[in-house]
């Protein structure tokens, strides 16, 4: 069975790079839990957009995997 036709490979597909995008939160609202954090973060963005400048520091802490740099990169453009 060639690698091209197995259902489980090492590599990521065209396919998997679709699904694992559509599952990903699109807006601060879409994340789940820590709502306190959110709101502030919210009112800290917003402020910075209405200011027309860019974020001050922010250090979001935590294990790999939990899409700290995705969230920077969509929504503190």
């Amino acid at each position: 069975m060639d690698e091209e036709e197995r259902i489980i490979c090492p590599g990521f597909s065209n396919e998997d790079t679709e699904i694992e995008n559509s599952l990903r939160p699109k807006k601060l609202e879409d994340y789940v839990g820590q709502e306190k954090i959110k709101d502030n973060l919210k009112i800290y963005i917003e402020a910075a957009k209405q200011r027309e400048e860019p974020l001050d520091h922010v250090l979001l802490y935590g294990p790999p995997g939990l899409r700290k740099n995705y969230f920077i990169s969509n929504y503190c453009k």
